[in-house]
């Protein structure tokens, strides 16, 4: 039986650098980040470290306690207290080696609310014993995701001992190319398809028996062909969400996904079902519609809301939309994602109202979004004209993004 995930302090300790500083980025949009970890035990939480003030502690420490699920712990008072980052790591330790049972994971927030998604350790304990069978022995595990998410620390945290890997590398900061030259046979490299994407662009060639991961956003089937094409021996892609967890896998372009075993379906369900730890059946909260095959393997049609990912973060067009419709010069626009060959962004097409300076709008309009969306809701392409592009039934079609986007 595996020790609990966070008798690893270094474990505990990179799970703690990312929460930290991802929670002071919110404090502190567009200010100049913290220091990139990992953080020695004595740096300090105040001024002659992080540089934290008394609200900021008291903030990060409460997201501490929720990420943890600390708050029937004894350590709970004492974290806004603390002073250096170790203590903050130490009295972590204590706590959920008193009630250690659930974690929460939040949702990107990229409509201003993040959703908390709980979940019981031993329910990802299973699933990380699922995925150690179905990917085998590792010698090093490669991380180029957060591993605060859920993804990240499946895959970064629970994973990597299963795997029998004696090193966890994060290699976020890494070039393609620096990435390339330390790659080794016998890595795990896990990662999400923005970044992929930058392997396959910049990597000439990969190691044999390097076995990658993707997660977070549907991987394009031409770019799994050719990180294959580019030496990668497998790219295992996982289906699933904050939410659920993983959900499924596949590890073949275009193939359908395979059922993660601590799931299953009852016929005729449109999601699939898990037992908890009580007993209580969970449906799976799914934002896709599944199409089922007889041999138990699943297809994903499309979300059920509009949804689209942008540089791994859930974003809405509509919400993007309503925004640029309450700038005083614009009568109509739509959003959309950028194609395949475009970029990886969202596009704008304006209809100004008359009389409006369009060599003004468009600065306008960029300083009118910056400052109420977040940056991945930001479009990187403008368009304008006097009329919405439609087809001849009237339909919006799309319309190419601008050759400088």
């Amino acid at each position: 039986m595996n020790a609990p995930w966070h008798a690893c302090g270094a474990a505990l300790r990179r799970v703690l650098n990312d929460l930290v500083l991802d929670e002071v980025g919110r404090l502190r949009p567009g200010a100049t980040p913290l220091p990139p970890p990992l953080w020695p035990d004595d740096t300090a939480l105040g001024a002659h470290g992080l540089g934290l003030d008394s609200l900021e502690r008291y903030t990060v420490a409460a997201a501490i306690a929720e990420m943890l699920d600390l708050h029937a712990s004894t350590v709970l008072d004492d974290l806004p207290a603390a002073e250096q980052f170790g203590q903050w790591c130490a009295l972590a330790g204590r706590g959920l080696a008193e009630a250690g049972t659930h974690l929460t994971f939040r949702t990107s927030g990229s409509t201003g609310s993040p959703k908390r998604c709980r979940h019981e350790v031993a329910a990802l304990d299973t699933e990380a014993d699922s995925l150690a069978a179905c990917i085998g022995p590792r010698r090093r595990v490669l991380v180029a995701v957060p591993v605060h998410h859920i993804y990240g620390f499946i895959f970064g945290v629970l994973l990597p001992p299963r795997l029998g890997a004696g090193t966890v590398l994060d290699v976020r900061r890494r070039p393609p190319q620096a990435l390339q030259a330390m790659l080794e046979p016998g890595d795990l490299l896990i990662s999400h398809p923005a970044h992929w994407a930058l392997v396959d662009r910049f990597c000439t060639a990969l190691p044999a028996d390097v076995v990658g991961v993707t997660s977070t956003a549907p991987c394009p089937d031409p770019l799994a062909d050719a990180l294959i094409e580019r030496g990668l021996s497998r790219l295992l892609q996982i289906y699933g969400s904050s939410e659920t967890a993983g959900v499924g896998w596949r590890d073949r372009a275009s193939a359908p996904y395979t059922l993660m075993p601590h799931w299953q379906r009852t016929d005729g369900a449109a999601a699939p079902v898990r037992a908890s730890a009580a007993g209580d059946v969970q449906p799976a909260d799914l934002q896709d519609v599944l199409e089922w095959l007889p041999d138990g393997r699943f297809t994903v049609c499309g979300r059920r809301d509009d949804a689209v990912q942008v540089s791994g973060v859930n974003v809405f067009p509509g919400r993007v939309r309503t925004v640029i419709l309450t700038h005083p010069d614009v009568q109509d626009c739509a959003v959309r994602r950028m194609t395949t060959s475009e970029g990886e962004r969202l596009k704008a097409f304006v209809v100004p109202r008359t009389g409006a300076d369009t060599t003004a709008l468009l600065p306008a309009l960029e300083a009118w979004t910056q400052e109420r969306l977040s940056a991945p809701e930001c479009p990187r392409a403008w368009s304008f004209g006097p009329q919405l592009p439609t087809d001849d039934r009237g339909k919006l079609r799309d319309w190419p993004a601008p050759p400088s986007a």
